[in-house]
């Protein structure tokens, strides 16, 4: 035996360390299954506390239902003691004044009627004229002691007094009450149904109540029944279910959050540990990767590295050196904008030659269109650096596109180009509005200043089975093939004869706000014809 326990170790370490290096190699199926068991473990053990918690409320809903049903029968088992009572100062001759209305009123109860009869069912006497046969088999019983049965819409009672049996009607209203026991039946001591209230459907007891009190759950309802003092019946009494346990679903947002917050707060710390695994993992292997190669390809590496640190640096020092050059060179160009309309206006008095103002309006003409491309580069800096915000919506492209025409139309009409927006279709698309008219301001911007005057500029919505999209043509001169290669990069400019080029921006500053919005640019390129810039977006 110590053998074979020395023998087993090794074997079962060795099989641990197995299991050990396979979850190692396969970290996120292991976390996976890890997930699975807690949250399955945290699911089993709520489910139970929520079964148990239920059949907890309905057991104390079992109780007070059935503590009201006994309450019931004791007021039952009361008014027929009473009744009964009455019955038998009939039955023992003291009537009174020998009137039955009078005796009645003078002991109000829920009798109808009394009768005495011999053991061989002859009327001995009645408190007024029997309309009731008493039968034999109720005789027989009544001999040996109290019997309740149903006759009718009445209810008889009958019971041995001084060698006779009294035989008493009484009415079910004030013996039990259906309007107010609207929950509660009256039964025999089978468990039979002899009168009960409104919300009470079954015929008879469960057989489990039908001889001993209690409470079951039986068709949903909590059934309960309890013995009337002194009589052979029973009282049932029903409870649905989900009146009962209505407090406990209160608590089912209690339960949820017991399962679902440390199985969420499990699976974020998994997913945490796992990157942060990983990250050590890949950094580990790199390192022992270097460590394996030659003092030559180290170098290089570490060379490559070097270099794309200094160039994501020179790429953020770019950025942010345009962007504050920018601002700075546009503070100094307000202030000569300024004052060149202050001189060209005279708002000090005439200068003292015509060409002051000439060159002053010049000198406001020059720096109102440097602003304007600073602002360009300022902007394109702000959206390569993903500076712009970008908020996806549903958007209607149309109305931006009525939107960016409007706003054209004096200059189109200035060059007498026809300018207009042709919807074909649903424009509903996921974007930024504000991107979408910046876009489609650009393009118009250049297609305008490529068409020459008399020319035509049409603004089109379409879409297809996936995207919206918004086509800008003209009918200027359009791109060769290099020049359709190299648009849609930064500062990249064409000469056209009799057009003014800006920076080359526009395009650029379209292509990638289209980019963040998850769209794209494309330009068709049609020298004899024109071009036809499209933005196209996700449909909605």
């Amino acid at each position: 035996m110590a053998q074979a326990g020395i023998a087993a170790g090794p074997f079962g370490g060795n099989a641990i360390s197995r299991v050990m290096r396979l979850a190692a190699r396969h970290i996120r199926i292991t976390v996976l299954l890890c997930i699975v068991l807690i949250c399955g473990t945290f699911a089993a053990a709520s489910t139970l506390q929520m079964q148990i918690g239920r059949e907890r409320a309905l057991r104390q809903a079992a109780t007070l239902e059935l503590e009201r049903t006994r309450e019931i029968a004791g007021g039952l088992g009361a008014r027929l003691d009473r009744s009964a009572k009455v019955a038998s100062l009939f039955a023992a001759d003291q009537m009174g004044n020998g009137n039955a209305e009078a005796f009645l009123s003078a002991h109000p109860s829920a009798l109808r009627n009394v009768a005495v009869v011999d053991d061989a069912g002859h009327l001995l006497k009645s408190l007024k004229q029997p309309d009731f046969r008493v039968m034999p088999s109720l005789l027989a019983r009544a001999a040996a002691g109290r019997v309740v049965t149903a006759y009718g819409p009445l209810l008889l009672i009958a019971f041995p007094q001084n060698g006779a049996v009294t035989v008493a009607e009484l009415n079910f209203d004030p013996v039990f009450p259906g309007a107010v026991l609207s929950h509660n039946a009256m039964t025999d001591t089978t468990g039979k149904v002899l009168a009960s209230g409104n919300a009470w459907t079954a015929e008879t007891l469960p057989n489990e109540l039908s001889q001993a009190d209690g409470a079951a759950l039986s068709s949903g309802q909590v059934v309960t029944s309890a013995t009337v003092p002194g009589w052979p019946l029973r009282v049932g009494g029903t409870l649905d279910a989900g009146e009962a346990v209505g407090a406990w679903y209160g608590s089912l947002p209690l339960y949820l959050f017991v399962i679902l917050g440390p199985a969420i707060a499990g699976a974020w710390l998994a997913v945490v540990f796992v990157r942060e695994f990983e990250k050590r993992a890949r950094a580990s292997d790199a390192l022992a990767k270097l460590r394996n190669t030659s003092s030559s390809d180290a170098r290089l590496l570490i060379r490559l590295a070097e270099a794309e640190r200094r160039a994501s640096e020179a790429e953020r020092a770019k950025s942010e050196f345009v962007a504050h050059m920018s601002h700075e060179l546009r503070t100094p160009l307000n202030a000569i904008i300024g004052f060149s309309e202050i001189i060209s206006h005279g708002f000090f008095g005439q200068p003292g030659h015509p060409k002051y103002i000439e060159y002053a309006r010049d000198i406001g003409s020059a720096g109102r269109e440097l602003h304007g491309k600073i602002g360009d580069i300022l902007e394109y800096a702000n959206v390569e650096a993903e500076r712009h915000p970008i908020t996806l919506a549903p958007v209607d492209v149309a109305a931006l596109a009525s939107a960016c025409v409007e706003e054209m139309t004096g200059r189109a009409f200035s060059r007498r180009i026809e300018l207009g927006v042709v919807t074909l279709s649903d424009t509903r698309a996921m974007a930024d509005g504000s991107a979408v008219k910046r876009v489609l301001s650009n393009l118009l911007c250049n297609a305008l200043n490529f068409t020459p005057d008399g020319g035509n500029v049409r603004v089109e919505i379409v879409e297809n089975d996936r995207a919206v999209i918004a086509r800008v043509r003209d009918t200027g001169r359009g791109f060769s093939e290099d020049e359709a290669s190299r648009a849609g990069e930064a500062f990249a400019t064409f000469e056209r004869v009799g057009s003014v080029t800006g920076l080359g921006l526009g395009l650029a500053i379209a292509t990638a706000l289209a980019e963040r919005m998850g769209g794209e640019m494309v330009l068709v390129r049609n020298q004899a014809m024109g071009t036809t810039a499209e933005l196209r977006l996700r449909k909605v």
